[in-house]
Protein backbone atom coordinates (compact mmCIF):
# COMPACT_ATOMS: atom_id res chain seq x y z
CA UNK A 1 0.00 0.00 0.00
CA UNK A 2 1.38 3.39 -0.97
CA UNK A 3 -0.48 5.96 1.05
CA UNK A 4 2.47 8.12 1.82
CA UNK A 5 2.75 10.26 -1.26
CA UNK A 6 -0.63 10.10 -2.70
CA UNK A 7 0.27 11.88 -5.84
CA UNK A 8 -1.16 15.29 -6.29
CA UNK A 9 -2.91 14.96 -9.59
CA UNK A 10 -5.75 16.45 -11.57
CA UNK A 11 -7.93 13.39 -12.10
CA UNK A 12 -9.65 14.27 -15.31
CA UNK A 13 -7.31 12.43 -17.65
CA UNK A 14 -8.47 9.12 -16.18
CA UNK A 15 -11.42 7.11 -17.46
CA UNK A 16 -14.44 7.69 -15.20
CA UNK A 17 -15.42 5.03 -12.68
CA UNK A 18 -18.91 6.49 -12.44
CA UNK A 19 -20.65 9.06 -14.54
CA UNK A 20 -20.16 11.77 -11.94
CA UNK A 21 -16.41 11.25 -11.69
CA UNK A 22 -14.16 12.65 -14.37
CA UNK A 23 -11.41 10.29 -13.33
CA UNK A 24 -9.94 9.13 -10.08
CA UNK A 25 -6.24 9.20 -9.48
CA UNK A 26 -5.36 9.42 -5.83
CA UNK A 27 -2.48 11.72 -5.12
CA UNK A 28 -0.39 12.58 -2.15
CA UNK A 29 2.63 13.70 -0.23
CA UNK A 30 5.00 15.15 -2.70
CA UNK A 31 8.13 15.44 -0.65
CA UNK A 32 10.03 13.92 2.22
CA UNK A 33 12.11 15.75 4.76
CA UNK A 34 13.99 14.75 7.85
CA UNK A 35 13.15 17.94 9.68
CA UNK A 36 9.98 18.74 11.56
CA UNK A 37 10.13 22.52 11.44
CA UNK A 38 7.12 24.24 9.94
CA UNK A 39 8.98 26.11 7.23
CA UNK A 40 12.36 27.29 6.04
CA UNK A 41 14.10 30.56 5.29
CA UNK A 42 15.93 29.06 2.28
CA UNK A 43 14.72 30.57 -1.01
CA UNK A 44 14.98 29.23 -4.55
CA UNK A 45 17.40 31.37 -6.54
CA UNK A 46 16.79 32.40 -10.13
CA UNK A 47 19.10 31.02 -12.79
CA UNK A 48 21.41 33.46 -14.63
CA UNK A 49 20.25 34.61 -18.06
CA UNK A 50 23.52 33.29 -19.48
CA UNK A 51 22.26 29.78 -18.83
CA UNK A 52 20.36 29.78 -22.12
CA UNK A 53 23.51 30.66 -24.03
CA UNK A 54 25.47 27.92 -22.28
CA UNK A 55 22.79 25.42 -23.27
CA UNK A 56 22.14 26.82 -26.77
CA UNK A 57 22.39 23.38 -28.38
CA UNK A 58 19.22 22.45 -26.48
CA UNK A 59 17.46 25.80 -26.72
CA UNK A 60 17.87 26.01 -30.50
CA UNK A 61 16.03 22.76 -31.27
CA UNK A 62 13.23 22.74 -33.85
CA UNK A 63 10.76 19.97 -33.00
CA UNK A 64 9.63 17.71 -35.83
CA UNK A 65 5.91 17.37 -35.29
CA UNK A 66 3.90 14.39 -36.48
CA UNK A 67 0.31 13.27 -36.04
CA UNK A 68 -0.38 11.15 -32.98
CA UNK A 69 -3.21 10.07 -30.74
CA UNK A 70 -6.67 11.46 -31.38
CA UNK A 71 -7.48 13.74 -34.29
CA UNK A 72 -5.77 17.12 -34.18
CA UNK A 73 -2.89 16.17 -31.88
CA UNK A 74 0.77 16.22 -32.82
CA UNK A 75 3.82 14.79 -31.07
CA UNK A 76 7.55 15.38 -31.11
CA UNK A 77 10.63 14.73 -29.01
CA UNK A 78 13.17 17.16 -27.60
CA UNK A 79 16.63 16.48 -26.28
CA UNK A 80 17.49 17.58 -22.76
CA UNK A 81 20.76 17.13 -20.88
CA UNK A 82 20.66 14.29 -18.39
CA UNK A 83 22.55 16.58 -16.00
CA UNK A 84 22.16 20.32 -16.54
CA UNK A 85 25.38 21.00 -14.67
CA UNK A 86 27.28 18.55 -16.92
CA UNK A 87 25.55 18.74 -20.30
CA UNK A 88 28.34 16.79 -21.96
CA UNK A 89 27.31 13.75 -19.94
CA UNK A 90 24.61 12.62 -22.34
CA UNK A 91 20.98 13.39 -23.19
CA UNK A 92 17.50 12.14 -22.53
CA UNK A 93 14.46 12.46 -24.78
CA UNK A 94 11.40 14.39 -23.66
CA UNK A 95 8.04 13.53 -25.23
CA UNK A 96 5.96 16.57 -26.20
CA UNK A 97 2.46 16.88 -27.63
CA UNK A 98 0.32 19.76 -28.81
CA UNK A 99 -3.02 20.66 -30.34
CA UNK A 100 -2.96 23.90 -32.30
CA UNK A 101 -5.24 26.78 -31.46
CA UNK A 102 -8.59 26.34 -33.14
CA UNK A 103 -9.39 30.03 -33.60
CA UNK A 104 -11.00 32.26 -34.59
CA UNK A 105 -9.41 35.29 -33.04
CA UNK A 106 -5.97 36.28 -31.90
CA UNK A 107 -3.57 33.48 -31.04
CA UNK A 108 -1.96 34.01 -27.63
CA UNK A 109 0.83 31.46 -27.94
CA UNK A 110 1.07 28.12 -26.19
CA UNK A 111 -0.50 26.98 -22.93
CA UNK A 112 1.49 24.25 -21.19
CA UNK A 113 -0.55 22.00 -18.90
CA UNK A 114 0.45 19.56 -16.17
CA UNK A 115 -1.99 17.43 -14.10
CA UNK A 116 0.31 16.82 -11.16
CA UNK A 117 1.83 13.77 -9.57
CA UNK A 118 4.68 13.68 -9.57
CA UNK A 119 4.21 10.92 -12.07
CA UNK A 120 1.05 11.96 -13.89
CA UNK A 121 1.35 11.91 -17.68
CA UNK A 122 0.86 15.43 -18.99
CA UNK A 123 0.46 14.10 -22.53
CA UNK A 124 -2.24 11.70 -21.37
CA UNK A 125 -3.98 14.59 -19.62
CA UNK A 126 -3.70 16.82 -22.70
CA UNK A 127 -5.01 14.27 -25.18
CA UNK A 128 -7.86 12.91 -23.05
CA UNK A 129 -9.00 16.07 -21.27
CA UNK A 130 -7.29 19.46 -21.56
CA UNK A 131 -6.96 19.49 -25.35
CA UNK A 132 -10.64 18.71 -25.82
CA UNK A 133 -12.26 19.68 -22.52
CA UNK A 134 -10.77 23.05 -21.59
CA UNK A 135 -13.11 25.97 -22.35
CA UNK A 136 -13.56 26.51 -26.08
CA UNK A 137 -12.32 30.10 -25.92
CA UNK A 138 -9.09 28.97 -24.26
CA UNK A 139 -8.49 26.31 -26.91
CA UNK A 140 -9.30 28.86 -29.60
CA UNK A 141 -6.60 31.23 -28.39
CA UNK A 142 -3.83 28.87 -27.32
CA UNK A 143 -1.92 25.96 -28.74
CA UNK A 144 -2.47 23.38 -26.00
CA UNK A 145 0.89 21.79 -25.13
CA UNK A 146 2.17 19.13 -22.73
CA UNK A 147 5.48 17.49 -21.95
CA UNK A 148 5.79 14.32 -19.91
CA UNK A 149 8.29 15.25 -17.19
CA UNK A 150 11.55 13.33 -17.12
CA UNK A 151 11.06 9.91 -15.57
CA UNK A 152 7.34 9.90 -16.42
CA UNK A 153 5.37 7.91 -19.02
CA UNK A 154 6.96 8.64 -22.42
CA UNK A 155 9.99 10.62 -21.17
CA UNK A 156 12.70 8.17 -20.01
CA UNK A 157 10.29 6.46 -17.60
CA UNK A 158 11.39 5.05 -14.26
CA UNK A 159 10.45 1.39 -13.79
CA UNK A 160 10.63 -0.43 -10.45
CA UNK A 161 8.39 -3.51 -10.19
CA UNK A 162 6.36 -5.73 -12.49
CA UNK A 163 2.61 -6.18 -12.15
CA UNK A 164 2.70 -9.13 -9.75
CA UNK A 165 5.27 -7.40 -7.58
CA UNK A 166 3.13 -4.27 -7.49
CA UNK A 167 0.09 -6.32 -6.50
CA UNK A 168 2.08 -7.55 -3.52
CA UNK A 169 3.42 -4.11 -2.71
CA UNK A 170 0.04 -2.37 -2.77
CA UNK A 171 -1.32 -4.92 -0.27
CA UNK A 172 1.51 -4.35 2.24
CA UNK A 173 0.25 -3.69 5.76
CA UNK A 174 1.09 -0.09 6.69
CA UNK A 175 -0.42 -0.27 10.16
CA UNK A 176 2.08 -2.73 11.68
CA UNK A 177 1.06 -4.22 15.02
CA UNK A 178 4.35 -5.82 16.04
CA UNK A 179 8.05 -6.08 15.22
CA UNK A 180 7.45 -8.75 12.58
CA UNK A 181 4.98 -6.60 10.66
CA UNK A 182 7.29 -3.58 10.94
CA UNK A 183 10.09 -5.67 9.42
CA UNK A 184 7.82 -6.75 6.55
CA UNK A 185 6.90 -3.14 5.86
CA UNK A 186 10.54 -2.04 5.80
CA UNK A 187 11.38 -4.98 3.52
CA UNK A 188 8.63 -3.93 1.10
CA UNK A 189 10.06 -0.41 0.92
CA UNK A 190 13.54 -1.89 0.39
CA UNK A 191 12.31 -4.10 -2.46
CA UNK A 192 10.58 -1.19 -4.16
CA UNK A 193 13.61 1.09 -3.88
CA UNK A 194 16.02 -1.60 -5.06
CA UNK A 195 13.81 -2.35 -8.04
CA UNK A 196 13.87 1.27 -9.17
CA UNK A 197 17.66 1.10 -9.32
CA UNK A 198 18.03 -2.34 -10.89
CA UNK A 199 14.91 -2.99 -13.02
CA UNK A 200 16.39 -1.57 -16.23
CA UNK A 201 19.16 0.65 -17.55
CA UNK A 202 16.89 3.65 -18.20
CA UNK A 203 15.75 3.77 -14.59
CA UNK A 204 19.26 3.41 -13.23
CA UNK A 205 20.51 6.24 -15.44
CA UNK A 206 17.65 8.68 -14.89
CA UNK A 207 17.09 8.08 -11.16
CA UNK A 208 19.55 10.77 -9.92
CA UNK A 209 18.10 13.34 -12.35
CA UNK A 210 14.31 13.44 -11.92
CA UNK A 211 14.08 16.36 -9.50
CA UNK A 212 11.41 19.02 -9.81
CA UNK A 213 14.09 21.63 -10.53
CA UNK A 214 15.34 19.61 -13.50
CA UNK A 215 11.78 19.08 -14.77
CA UNK A 216 11.18 22.84 -14.55
CA UNK A 217 14.32 23.47 -16.58
CA UNK A 218 12.99 21.02 -19.17
CA UNK A 219 9.82 23.13 -19.38
CA UNK A 220 11.93 26.11 -20.41
CA UNK A 221 13.31 24.09 -23.30
CA UNK A 222 9.73 23.40 -24.37
CA UNK A 223 8.89 27.11 -24.10
CA UNK A 224 11.74 27.94 -26.44
CA UNK A 225 10.93 25.10 -28.83
CA UNK A 226 7.35 26.31 -29.38
CA UNK A 227 8.62 29.85 -29.98
CA UNK A 228 7.23 31.64 -26.93
CA UNK A 229 9.12 34.35 -25.09
CA UNK A 230 7.19 33.67 -21.89
CA UNK A 231 5.63 30.55 -20.44
CA UNK A 232 1.86 30.33 -20.07
CA UNK A 233 0.92 27.43 -17.84
CA UNK A 234 -1.85 25.68 -15.90
CA UNK A 235 -0.59 23.27 -13.26
CA UNK A 236 -2.75 21.28 -10.88
CA UNK A 237 -1.75 19.74 -7.57
CA UNK A 238 1.95 18.79 -7.70
CA UNK A 239 1.92 20.70 -10.99
CA UNK A 240 1.71 23.86 -8.86
CA UNK A 241 5.06 23.03 -7.30
CA UNK A 242 6.48 22.44 -10.76
CA UNK A 243 5.06 25.73 -12.02
CA UNK A 244 6.17 27.70 -8.98
CA UNK A 245 9.64 26.21 -9.33
CA UNK A 246 9.72 27.38 -12.94
CA UNK A 247 8.74 30.87 -11.79
CA UNK A 248 11.48 30.86 -9.17
CA UNK A 249 14.13 29.83 -11.69
CA UNK A 250 12.94 32.06 -14.56
CA UNK A 251 10.85 34.92 -13.11
CA UNK A 252 11.40 37.13 -16.15
CA UNK A 253 9.95 34.42 -18.43
CA UNK A 254 6.68 34.05 -16.52
CA UNK A 255 3.63 34.73 -18.63
CA UNK A 256 0.24 33.69 -17.26
CA UNK A 257 0.60 30.99 -14.61
CA UNK A 258 -2.33 29.27 -12.90
CA UNK A 259 -1.40 27.11 -9.90
CA UNK A 260 -4.53 25.17 -8.87
CA UNK A 261 -4.50 23.07 -5.69
CA UNK A 262 -1.27 24.60 -4.49
CA UNK A 263 1.57 23.10 -2.49
CA UNK A 264 3.67 24.97 0.06
CA UNK A 265 7.31 24.27 -0.89
CA UNK A 266 8.61 25.73 2.37
CA UNK A 267 7.24 22.88 4.50
CA UNK A 268 9.34 19.96 5.61
CA UNK A 269 7.81 16.77 4.33
CA UNK A 270 7.06 15.51 7.79
CA UNK A 271 4.92 18.58 8.35
CA UNK A 272 3.55 18.30 4.84
CA UNK A 273 2.60 14.66 5.44
CA UNK A 274 0.99 15.54 8.75
CA UNK A 275 -0.95 18.47 7.31
CA UNK A 276 -2.13 16.42 4.37
CA UNK A 277 -3.23 13.73 6.81
CA UNK A 278 -5.40 16.38 8.46
CA UNK A 279 -6.66 17.34 5.00
CA UNK A 280 -7.91 13.82 4.36
CA UNK A 281 -9.64 13.86 7.74
CA UNK A 282 -11.35 17.12 6.80
CA UNK A 283 -12.50 15.63 3.51
CA UNK A 284 -13.71 12.46 5.21
CA UNK A 285 -15.64 14.51 7.76
CA UNK A 286 -17.38 16.30 4.90
CA UNK A 287 -18.21 12.95 3.25
CA UNK A 288 -19.37 11.44 6.55
CA UNK A 289 -21.59 14.42 7.36
CA UNK A 290 -23.31 13.92 4.01
CA UNK A 291 -23.44 10.14 4.41
CA UNK A 292 -25.02 9.89 7.87
CA UNK A 293 -27.87 12.11 6.71
CA UNK A 294 -28.83 9.51 4.09
CA UNK A 295 -30.88 6.39 4.63
CA UNK A 296 -28.43 4.24 2.67
CA UNK A 297 -25.29 5.30 4.58
CA UNK A 298 -23.22 2.17 5.36
CA UNK A 299 -21.56 4.01 8.26
CA UNK A 300 -24.85 4.35 10.12
CA UNK A 301 -26.31 7.44 11.73
CA UNK A 302 -24.99 9.94 14.22
CA UNK A 303 -22.00 12.24 13.92
CA UNK A 304 -19.08 12.19 11.45
CA UNK A 305 -16.85 11.20 14.36
CA UNK A 306 -19.00 8.14 15.04
CA UNK A 307 -18.96 7.28 11.35
CA UNK A 308 -15.17 7.51 11.36
CA UNK A 309 -14.94 5.12 14.30
CA UNK A 310 -17.13 2.60 12.46
CA UNK A 311 -14.95 2.86 9.36
CA UNK A 312 -11.77 2.46 11.41
CA UNK A 313 -13.29 -0.62 13.08
CA UNK A 314 -14.05 -2.06 9.64
CA UNK A 315 -10.45 -1.47 8.55
CA UNK A 316 -9.25 -3.29 11.66
CA UNK A 317 -11.44 -6.29 10.80
CA UNK A 318 -10.02 -6.35 7.28
CA UNK A 319 -6.51 -6.29 8.73
CA UNK A 320 -7.35 -9.59 10.44
CA UNK A 321 -9.60 -11.13 7.79
CA UNK A 322 -9.63 -9.80 4.20
CA UNK A 323 -12.79 -10.28 2.12
CA UNK A 324 -13.36 -11.59 -1.39
CA UNK A 325 -13.37 -9.34 -4.44
CA UNK A 326 -13.90 -11.69 -7.37
CA UNK A 327 -10.55 -10.55 -8.77
CA UNK A 328 -9.29 -12.99 -11.43
CA UNK A 329 -5.79 -12.78 -9.95
CA UNK A 330 -7.06 -13.82 -6.54
CA UNK A 331 -6.58 -10.50 -4.76
CA UNK A 332 -8.66 -10.04 -1.63
CA UNK A 333 -9.55 -6.77 0.05
CA UNK A 334 -7.49 -6.15 3.16
CA UNK A 335 -7.01 -3.00 5.17
CA UNK A 336 -4.41 -1.56 2.82
CA UNK A 337 -6.43 -1.68 -0.41
CA UNK A 338 -9.65 -0.70 1.37
CA UNK A 339 -8.06 2.39 2.89
CA UNK A 340 -6.64 3.39 -0.47
CA UNK A 341 -10.07 3.00 -2.06
CA UNK A 342 -11.72 5.23 0.53
CA UNK A 343 -9.06 7.92 0.26
CA UNK A 344 -9.33 7.83 -3.54
CA UNK A 345 -12.97 8.87 -3.33
CA UNK A 346 -12.08 11.88 -1.19
CA UNK A 347 -10.68 13.65 -4.24
CA UNK A 348 -14.04 14.37 -5.83
CA UNK A 349 -17.40 14.67 -4.08
CA UNK A 350 -18.88 13.27 -7.29
CA UNK A 351 -17.42 9.92 -6.20
CA UNK A 352 -19.25 9.89 -2.86
CA UNK A 353 -22.24 7.86 -4.16
CA UNK A 354 -19.81 5.30 -5.55
CA UNK A 355 -18.01 5.14 -2.23
CA UNK A 356 -21.25 4.64 -0.32
CA UNK A 357 -22.13 1.77 -2.64
CA UNK A 358 -18.66 0.23 -2.37
CA UNK A 359 -18.68 0.46 1.43
CA UNK A 360 -22.18 -1.01 1.59
CA UNK A 361 -21.10 -4.01 -0.49
CA UNK A 362 -17.93 -4.51 1.55
CA UNK A 363 -19.34 -3.93 5.05
CA UNK A 364 -22.74 -5.58 4.66
CA UNK A 365 -22.25 -8.18 1.93
CA UNK A 366 -18.57 -9.10 2.24
CA UNK A 367 -17.91 -8.05 -1.36
CA UNK A 368 -14.78 -5.92 -1.75
CA UNK A 369 -14.94 -5.43 -5.52
CA UNK A 370 -16.06 -1.80 -5.36
CA UNK A 371 -13.32 -0.63 -3.02
CA UNK A 372 -10.77 -2.62 -5.03
CA UNK A 373 -11.84 -0.78 -8.19
CA UNK A 374 -11.31 2.56 -6.47
CA UNK A 375 -7.90 1.45 -5.23
CA UNK A 376 -6.89 0.21 -8.69
CA UNK A 377 -7.77 3.60 -10.14
CA UNK A 378 -5.46 5.24 -7.61
CA UNK A 379 -2.56 3.00 -8.57
CA UNK A 380 -3.34 3.19 -12.31
CA UNK A 381 -3.63 -0.60 -12.44
CA UNK A 382 -5.19 -1.86 -15.64
CA UNK A 383 -7.52 -4.90 -15.81
CA UNK A 384 -4.72 -7.00 -17.32
CA UNK A 385 -2.68 -6.56 -14.14
CA UNK A 386 -0.18 -4.05 -15.48
CA UNK A 387 0.55 -0.66 -13.94
CA UNK A 388 1.61 2.63 -15.46
CA UNK A 389 4.84 4.07 -14.10
CA UNK A 390 3.00 6.71 -12.05
CA UNK A 391 3.88 5.24 -8.66
CA UNK A 392 7.49 4.64 -9.68
CA UNK A 393 8.04 8.19 -10.90
CA UNK A 394 6.20 9.53 -7.89
CA UNK A 395 8.59 7.94 -5.43
CA UNK A 396 11.63 8.76 -7.56
CA UNK A 397 10.85 12.48 -7.66
CA UNK A 398 9.73 12.74 -4.05
CA UNK A 399 12.75 10.96 -2.63
CA UNK A 400 15.09 13.15 -4.68
CA UNK A 401 13.41 16.47 -3.92
CA UNK A 402 13.96 16.23 -0.15
CA UNK A 403 15.69 13.94 2.37
CA UNK A 404 13.66 11.14 4.01
CA UNK A 405 10.78 12.15 6.22
CA UNK A 406 11.65 9.32 8.59
CA UNK A 407 14.82 7.23 8.68
CA UNK A 408 13.77 4.61 11.23
CA UNK A 409 10.76 2.88 12.72
CA UNK A 410 11.54 4.60 16.01
CA UNK A 411 11.07 8.02 14.41
CA UNK A 412 7.71 6.95 13.03
CA UNK A 413 6.60 5.60 16.40
CA UNK A 414 7.53 8.88 18.07
CA UNK A 415 5.47 10.81 15.50
CA UNK A 416 2.42 8.54 15.57
CA UNK A 417 0.46 10.52 18.20
CA UNK A 418 0.58 13.69 16.12
CA UNK A 419 -0.50 11.86 12.95
CA UNK A 420 -3.30 10.04 14.75
CA UNK A 421 -4.47 13.34 16.21
CA UNK A 422 -4.50 14.82 12.71
CA UNK A 423 -6.61 11.90 11.49
CA UNK A 424 -8.00 9.20 13.76
CA UNK A 425 -9.09 7.28 10.64
CA UNK A 426 -6.01 7.52 8.39
CA UNK A 427 -3.19 8.82 10.60
CA UNK A 428 -1.45 5.55 11.49
CA UNK A 429 -1.13 4.34 7.90
CA UNK A 430 -0.05 7.71 6.58
CA UNK A 431 2.68 8.01 9.21
CA UNK A 432 4.16 4.57 8.52
CA UNK A 433 3.90 5.13 4.78
CA UNK A 434 6.22 8.12 5.13
CA UNK A 435 9.11 5.76 5.86
CA UNK A 436 9.48 4.84 2.19
CA UNK A 437 12.38 7.16 1.30
CA UNK A 438 14.55 5.81 4.12
CA UNK A 439 16.14 3.16 1.89
CA UNK A 440 16.15 5.14 -1.37
CA UNK A 441 19.26 4.34 -3.42
CA UNK A 442 19.93 7.94 -4.49
CA UNK A 443 20.71 10.70 -2.03
CA UNK A 444 18.29 13.62 -2.11
CA UNK A 445 19.52 16.70 -3.97
CA UNK A 446 16.87 19.17 -2.78
CA UNK A 447 15.49 20.63 0.42
CA UNK A 448 12.44 22.56 1.58
CA UNK A 449 12.56 26.15 0.37
CA UNK A 450 10.51 29.27 -0.21
CA UNK A 451 9.74 30.51 -3.71
CA UNK A 452 9.43 34.26 -4.23
CA UNK A 453 9.97 34.62 -8.00
CA UNK A 454 10.85 38.30 -7.64
CA UNK A 455 10.06 40.24 -10.79
CA UNK A 456 7.54 37.76 -12.19
CA UNK A 457 4.24 38.83 -13.72
CA UNK A 458 1.12 38.19 -11.59
CA UNK A 459 0.74 34.48 -10.75
CA UNK A 460 -2.71 33.11 -9.90
CA UNK A 461 -2.76 30.65 -6.97
CA UNK A 462 -6.00 28.73 -6.42
CA UNK A 463 -7.01 26.94 -3.22
CA UNK A 464 -10.05 24.86 -2.26
CA UNK A 465 -11.22 25.12 1.35
CA UNK A 466 -11.82 21.38 1.89
CA UNK A 467 -9.20 20.01 -0.48
CA UNK A 468 -7.99 16.65 0.89
CA UNK A 469 -4.61 16.42 -0.85
CA UNK A 470 -3.41 20.02 -0.94
CA UNK A 471 -4.92 21.67 2.15
CA UNK A 472 -6.11 25.23 1.72
CA UNK A 473 -3.44 26.77 3.99
CA UNK A 474 -0.84 25.67 1.43
CA UNK A 475 -2.42 27.89 -1.22
CA UNK A 476 -2.40 30.82 1.17
CA UNK A 477 1.25 30.15 1.99
CA UNK A 478 2.39 29.90 -1.63
CA UNK A 479 0.47 33.02 -2.65
CA UNK A 480 2.13 34.82 0.25
CA UNK A 481 5.62 33.66 -0.70
CA UNK A 482 5.35 34.63 -4.37
CA UNK A 483 6.11 38.32 -4.75
CA UNK A 484 3.38 38.58 -7.42
CA UNK A 485 1.04 35.89 -6.08
CA UNK A 486 -2.73 36.42 -6.24
CA UNK A 487 -4.94 34.10 -4.17
CA UNK A 488 -8.27 32.80 -5.52
CA UNK A 489 -10.35 30.74 -3.05
CA UNK A 490 -12.98 28.10 -3.81
CA UNK A 491 -15.41 27.33 -0.97
CA UNK A 492 -15.97 23.71 -1.93
CA UNK A 493 -14.99 20.06 -1.59
CA UNK A 494 -12.63 17.92 -3.60
CA UNK A 495 -9.19 18.39 -5.08
CA UNK A 496 -8.47 21.51 -7.21
CA UNK A 497 -11.07 24.00 -8.46
CA UNK A 498 -10.77 24.80 -12.19
CA UNK A 499 -13.37 23.05 -14.30
CA UNK A 500 -15.28 21.63 -11.32
CA UNK A 501 -18.53 23.52 -11.84
CA UNK A 502 -17.95 26.94 -10.28
CA UNK A 503 -18.69 29.65 -12.84
CA UNK A 504 -16.99 32.13 -10.51
CA UNK A 505 -13.73 30.18 -10.42
CA UNK A 506 -13.74 29.31 -14.10
CA UNK A 507 -14.59 32.86 -15.12
CA UNK A 508 -11.77 34.34 -13.07
CA UNK A 509 -9.21 31.89 -14.43
CA UNK A 510 -10.39 32.20 -18.03
CA UNK A 511 -10.26 36.01 -17.87
CA UNK A 512 -6.73 35.86 -16.52
CA UNK A 513 -5.58 33.43 -19.22
CA UNK A 514 -7.20 35.44 -22.01
CA UNK A 515 -6.37 38.99 -20.87
CA UNK A 516 -3.57 38.67 -18.34
CA UNK A 517 -5.70 40.40 -15.71
CA UNK A 518 -5.87 38.37 -12.48
CA UNK A 519 -8.80 38.59 -10.09
CA UNK A 520 -8.47 40.78 -7.04
CA UNK A 521 -6.19 39.17 -4.50
CA UNK A 522 -8.27 37.23 -1.99
CA UNK A 523 -11.34 36.78 -4.23
CA UNK A 524 -13.63 33.99 -2.95
CA UNK A 525 -16.00 31.82 -4.96
CA UNK A 526 -18.46 29.03 -4.26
Amino acid sequence: MDLRRHLFTDHRHRAPLVAAVTGLLLTGISACSSGSSASTDVSLAALPSSDQTRLSAYYDQAPKWHKCGASGFECATLRAPLDYEKPSGGDIELAVSRKKATGPGKRLGSLLVNPGGPGGSAIGYLQSYAGIGYPKKIRAAYDMVAVDPRGVARSAPVTCLDGKQMDTYTQTDVTPDDAGERSKLSAAFDTFASGCETKDRTSRRILPHVSTVEAARDMDLVRAAVGDEKLNYVGASYGTFLGATYAGLYPERVGRLVLDGAMDPSLSARDMNRQQTAGFETAFTSFAKDCVARADCPLGTGTPDQAGKRLKSFFTKLDRTPIATGDPNGRTLGEALATTGVIAAMYDEGAWPQLREALTSAMKKGDGAGLLALSDSYYERDPDGTYTNLMFANAAVNCLDQPPSFTSAKEVEDALPSFEKASPVFGTGLAWSSLNCASWPVKATGEAHRITADGAAPILVVGTLRDPATPYPWAKALAGQLSSGRLLTYDGDGHTAYGRGSDCIDGAINTYLLTGTPPKDGKRCS
